[in-house]
């Protein structure tokens, strides 16, 4: 039996932390309507909704759940709530079908009682401010539906952060010449009666009374959100060649941890085996927590909640090395049939952040091209040709730019990065109160030119609010990019470390679904360029120790 599943007297070796597979946020939406269609003769409808959604490969539409039916409204507020798994870097499609329901009989006649249905995406219900969302209800030709009022909440027994310390009195002494060297070990039960470790503590070496140093865990890894489940604690005695002794063990639960913060409470440390040999055994020690406390720690869903706003800013590399537009064999090729490497990347990220930003409004630049009027070469100009105002309205609206940009520019070169980084760092940096991300995609063909500049922008950029996704299409040797992504290796630039890793770099051509569907390359892309970028905002916040933004101020 593995030592780690179900401890119980065996040496656990080396006691290396189980990764705690810890789930996607969960998020709560609760729905509302207002004004709905009334359908019925002598009373006012009986609504209820449906909720399907859009699988991510398929695209078939699946009933997740449904309300409860109230009777007798047009402006029904449901009390069942539907439960989602919540990804950042997927676009997660949602339908929502309204439908009065005979309530004697509880059916639904699909034409006769539809009331009308809405659209949404996961992410703009969250990404709206305090994560509410209304959109108006259609369907029933010629008739006005009303509306569906969506709220999302992250569920919260997930985030809280105990920080706890310990000691002990009187263990039993097991090393031969000194004294014991003991450590304590913590796990959590599971449904099925097996335990998993998760938490180890330091050794105090040569000590029958000893006190180990405060430490954190998150509630989910101690008891995953459940206050009265089992937490089992051995306690060992350390020994070099990793056959610890075991010296005896105890439990508790959250809720008892909890209670205790207010009083100081022993726990008697017991070894089954010593009982049952000796009658006059009482224990072989005891445990005192302490202290106890809970923090909350701040997620993702927090801050955009609070009103925090992703801007996103393309740059496009224009060098001649991509191949003439023009031609079939180009990166940049507009064939009438499909996107190019660079339209299907640009198309990918950005649907998903826009979903963050209230004015889809999205500053897009070329760069290595010679401009006109005067041909000169330019590494940040922008693609809608408006030097005052280089955003474009929505993702359609970069592709637009992007393509005009192409039948007007020559391609050129070198391949220079650091212009148009420093470019968002300067906006970046007038912002710094956790109101404004920034999110710079660019996407390339390869080889950079102005390598030193670049570490050096993305250093600066590093105590900024803003990362960098740099997504590399065709076949090139992109080394040099991997070292850009600090993942291994903190960037640094003559000494200097950045502050926080803020580049994910990617290869397309490691997405590219080899059937050919273009969507289903657009949506593994975006899960792995985007995947950080929650991390990474929260690292700056945390940094900073900038907290969500008060969302009752605008209540």
């Amino acid at each position: 039996m593995d030592s780690s599943v179900y401890p119980g007297m065996a040496s656990p070796g080396d006691l290396e932390p189980a990764p705690s597979r810890v789930p996607a946020t969960k998020v709560e939406l609760t729905v509302s309507c207002r004004n709905l269609l009334d359908m019925d003769t002598f009373s006012k409808s009986d609504p209820v909704v449906i909720l399907y959604v859009q699988g991510n490969v398929d695209k078939e539409w699946r009933e997740f759940g449904r309300t409860e039916v109230i009777d007798n409204t047009l402006n029904p507020d449901f009390v069942r709530k539907f439960v989602l798994d919540y990804y950042f870097e997927e676009k997660q499609n949602l339908r929502f079908d309204v439908y009065n329901v005979d309530s004697k009989t509880c059916n639904i006649s699909k034409h006769k009682d539809f009331l009308g249905q809405a659209y949404v995406a996961l992410g703009e219900v969250i990404g709206s401010l305090r994560g509410r969302l209304e959109r108006t209800l259609a369907g029933v030709p010629g008739k006005k539906c009303g509306t569906i009022v969506l709220t999302a909440e992250e569920l919260s027994n997930c985030r809280d952060i105990i920080t706890m310390q310990l000691c002990a009195n009187k263990l039993d002494k097991k090393d031969f010449f000194g004294k014991s060297d003991p450590f304590l070990v913590f796990y959590r039960s599971n449904e099925d009666g097996t335990f998993t470790i998760c938490h180890k503590t330091e050794v105090v070496k040569n000590n029958l009374n000893p006190v180990w140093q405060p430490f954190s865990i998150p509630v989910r890894a101690l008891c995953n959100g459940d206050y009265d489940r089992t937490v089992k604690i051995d306690v060992y005695d350390w020994d070099r060649d990793g056959s610890h002794d075991f010296i005896g063990e105890f439990a508790t639960s959250y809720r008892e941890l909890s209670r205790a913060q207010s009083q100081f409470t022993v726990y008697e440390v017991l070894n089954p085996r010593k009982k049952c040999k000796k009658k006059k055994y009482v224990n072989s020690g005891t445990v005192t927590l302490l202290s106890f406390t809970v923090q909350s720690e701040f997620t993702f869903v927090d801050y955009i909640r609070g009103g925090t706003q992703l801007n996103f800013t393309v740059a496009i590399d224009f060098t001649a090395s991509n191949g003439n537009p023009s031609q079939p064999t180009s990166l940049h090729y507009m064939s009438p049939y499909q996107l190019s490497s660079y339209a299907m990347a640009l198309k990918a990220v950005g649907e998903i952040i826009q979903d963050y930003d209230s004015d889809k409004l999205f500053p897009a630049y070329g760069f290595g091209a010679k401009v006109p009027p005067d041909g000169k070469v330019s590494h940040q100009f922008p693609l809608n040709n408006n030097p005052d105002n280089p955003s474009c309205e929505g993702i359609e609206g970069v592709l637009e730019s992007y393509f005009q940009s192409l039948r007007t520019v020559q391609l050129y070169g070198p391949t220079n990065f650091a212009p148009v980084i420093n470019q968002v760092a300067r906006s970046a940096g007038e912002v710094s109160d956790g109101s404004q991300y920034y999110v710079l995609l660019i996407i390339t063909d390869g080889v950079i030119s102005d390598m030193l500049q670049t570490k050096e922008a993305i250093v600066a950029a590093s105590s900024l609010p803003m990362s960098i996704i740099i997504v590399g299409v065709g076949p090139a040797d992109f080394l040099a990019m991997e070292e850009l992504d600090g993942d291994e290796v903190r960037v640094s630039s003559r000494g200097r470390y950045a502050e926080r890793d803020i580049v994910q770099f990617v290869p397309f051509r490691d997405y590219i679904d080899h059937s050919g569907n273009q969507v289903l390359s657009m949506a593994r892309l975006a899960k792995d360029v985007l995947a950080e970028i929650p991390e990474q905002l929260l690292s700056y916040m945390k940094s900073y120790d900038i907290k969500p933004l008060s969302s009752s101020s605008s209540q």
